[in-house]
């Protein structure tokens, strides 16, 4: 068992708490520095003032990603991913909600948020990680009972998400009545789906044949093993995460309050606004990206869907049931209801996701047709 003491030597290197002093000494210096930017800055300062945050979440999410892929070693899959994508989601929701709690109509953030994050995940990040990982090993083999249970909430969750509202609702937004009743749906088979992928599912999403090999003791991932690994590294898994979300919140912080800073940058470039949050979105969710990235040049696709189908699965099933009962507490309308051509994009998505993790291997050119996709999204915000 490692002690306290060392667990801090081996955790809280020099280069970690560099990280952290950037981050959130960025974060600091930006709130002080609020005053001075309420007025029209030069183009210059401005272009200036973007790069710097841009540079500084690059360092944060690089120490974000070191500690994902201790974590990930000493847990195995599926323990490892899970703390990094709930990191991040949970953090989300919480800014998504203080929004929607502040000043101001914010009806359809949360449509917008959680729609911009599912093509950016589905296509743009997975694409990715099929072309670099096609690129360099031909051909790879997921676990494809994981990849099931992961689409098939995701089909379930998005429908209710995005399609319903428009069917069935007030003008794109659930009644009192049916956001009850979604919102408890949604909770409670998100809870079921944690449930079995930690428990009587968890082989369905390690890496084919990983259970089986008696190299990786982590990645079999019984319960036996889990109480056993916490037992002797609980010190460095409990530092090692903190660590992560010390190194997450800022990342999510500095995002955010860029917002603005981007929206007059795009409406002097005169680009849509959407761009906007579309942007802030990748960023949010690039320490999940760099992560995935690297599994994919490893050769670890069921990873690769852990961090990116899983991540979707927690940011709808979260996010969705929250800003719902937002909605009742506080009789703000939550609109939900996708326009037309993304709605076709959406399931265009998701089919594409069924036709490429299921045909045996997966490959680059399965890759290309997901970047497409997301090019056309991207599209539809400039028509």
């Amino acid at each position: 068992m490692n002690s306290p003491s060392s667990a801090l030597r081996t955790v809280l290197h020099p280069a970690v708490i560099l990280r952290l002093l950037l981050g959130w000494g960025a974060y600091l210096a930006l709130i002080l520095a609020q005053p001075l930017l309420t007025g029209h800055l030069p183009a210059a300062a401005l272009t200036a003032l973007l790069t710097g945050i841009i540079v500084v979440i690059l360092v944060c999410a690089s120490g974000v990603v070191e500690q994902a892929e201790h974590l990930a070693q000493r847990l195995g899959d599926p323990y490892g991913t899970l703390v990094l994508t709930l990191s991040v989601v949970l953090i989300e929701v919480i800014l998504i909600s203080a929004v929607m709690l502040g000043p101001g109509e914010h009806a359809s953030i949360a449509r917008d948020s959680v729609m911009a994050v599912s093509m950016i995940i589905l296509n743009l990040v997975i694409g990715a990680c099929l072309i670099v990982g096609g690129a360099r090993h031909g051909g790879l083999r997921p676990n494809r009972a994981g990849v099931s249970a992961y689409l098939t909430l995701l089909i379930v969750l998005a429908a209710t998400a995005f399609a319903l509202p428009g069917l069935i609702g007030d003008d794109g937004a659930y009644t009192a009545a049916q956001a009850v009743l979604v919102a408890a749906m949604t909770i409670v088979l998100y809870a079921y789906f944690l449930q079995r992928q930690m428990g009587p599912q968890r082989a369905d999403f390690q890496e084919p044949g990983a259970s089986s090999d008696p190299e990786l003791p982590a990645a079999a991932a019984s319960s036996a093993v889990i109480t056993e690994v916490l037992r002797a590294h609980r010190a460095e898994i409990m530092l090692r995460a903190l660590v992560l979300v010390a190194a997450v919140v800022p990342i999510v912080l500095l995002s955010h309050h860029m917002a603005a800073l981007l929206d007059e940058a795009l409406a002097r470039l005169q680009a849509p606004a959407e761009l906007s949050g579309l942007v802030i979105a990748a960023i949010v969710f690039l320490p999940e990206t760099i992560t995935a990235l690297r599994a994919a040049l490893a050769g670890e696709m069921q990873r690769v869907s852990n961090l990116c189908h899983g991540a979707l699965v927690s940011t709808v099933g979260v996010t969705i049931p929250a800003v719902l009962v937002i909605g009742l507490l506080t009789g703000q309308d939550v609109v939900l209801a996708a326009s037309p051509a993304h709605l076709v994009l959406l399931g265009i998505s998701l089919l594409l996701s069924v036709t490429t993790f299921f045909g045996g291997r997966v490959t680059a050119l399965h890759g290309a047709g997901h970047v497409v996709v997301f090019v056309l999204y991207v599209m539809t915000l400039f028509a």
